[in-house]
């Protein structure tokens, strides 16, 4: 069973899951891996001006021989130009004239949010995109948009996984009482840059239980936050595991709740600093400094070689 859509706020449905291009696909040709994602059931296509993909998103697009309302595109406003010229230069790159939604990259680029948010509302009503959201943004950067916004942003895309959603919980119950759709990024980091860390074991006894992979246990914890999914690979196998989420038994209300604690706990360098810091009761002692520092490294290079070892 493929993926569903959620209706958004302005009435436009939304692909609940999407391809992404950003990560490891960015500055680089991605058409043959966006073509591989259209082929094997990904209807929406996530870009960026800033990931300079959306080219060969446009080639993918055109080569997948598939009508326009097939699909579902992604971009997002990510330079100091207006927004106007911006968006008009993705579609040029994208070969399209509209798309089915148009992101604020970062909060960053709006020197001022009613001006900036105004722009935005103009493209959608002028019909260069069908729906207009936010990425990247906080509690407090929605809020003081939305004291202005004529139209409510429709999604606000984050970086979202177990290791910070204790963080982000203020942040999802007000977008959930404004109607606006989170969409989530790096969901699958908790396991792939922190391994060892307290999530791991729950994740692993639930996808013991009901036949999946840690991956697909992420991904499912993700959705029963109510959260959309953007994800990437450059493997057709990954890329059906991902699809195959919406074919598994649900997880049970102790299995998220059990991932939601493990999350609380913090990733594993985390955890480390924890312990040190506790152990000598905050003493500025040079040891401390050394072991401090000892855990921040390790930290790193864990990241790194999980990272290394994640590209697929």
């Amino acid at each position: 069973m493929p993926f569903g859509t959620v209706t958004l706020n302005d009435g436009n449905e939304f692909p609940m899951i999407a391809f992404g291009t950003g990560s490891t696909m960015k500055f680089k040709d991605v058409t043959d891996y966006v073509g591989q994602a259209i082929d094997n059931g990904f209807s929406h296509i996530d870009t960026a001006e800033y990931y300079r993909t959306e080219t060969y998103v446009g080639l993918a697009i055109k080569e997948s021989g598939l009508p326009r309302s097939s699909l579902y595109i992604t971009t997002k406003y990510s330079s100091g130009k207006s927004p106007r010229q911006s968006i008009q230069q993705s579609l040029n790159k994208l070969g399209l004239s509209y798309v089915d939604m148009y992101l604020v990259h970062f909060p960053a680029l709006f020197s001022d949010f009613e001006s900036g948010w105004q722009e935005f509302e103009k493209m959608k009503k002028d019909g260069l995109t069908r729906s207009i959201g936010v990425s990247n943004f906080t509690l407090e950067d929605l809020q003081k948009l939305m004291k202005t916004a004529v139209t409510k942003p429709a999604v606000n895309q984050v970086r979202f996984h177990p290791y910070n959603y204790a963080s982000h919980k203020a942040l999802l119950d007000y977008c959930a009482k404004q109607s606006i759709t989170v969409e989530a990024y790096g969901s699958l980091n908790s396991i792939t840059q922190n391994p060892g860390g307290p999530v791991d074991a729950v994740v692993n006894a639930a996808a013991k239980r009901i036949g999946a992979s840690p991956n697909q246990v992420i991904l499912s914890w993700v959705r029963s936050k109510g959260v959309a999914i953007v994800t990437t690979s450059r493997s057709k196998e990954r890329l059906q595991e991902y699809l195959a989420v919406e074919d598994l038994p649900p997880l049970t209300a102790e299995e998220i709740a059990a991932i939601d604690d493990a999350g609380a706990k913090g990733p594993p360098s985390q955890l480390v600093v924890a312990r040190l810091a506790m152990q000598h009761k905050f003493e500025r002692s040079s040891s401390l400094v050394m072991w401090l520092a000892i855990a921040i490294i390790f930290g790193f290079a864990t990241f790194f070689v999980a990272r290394a070892e994640a590209l697929d």
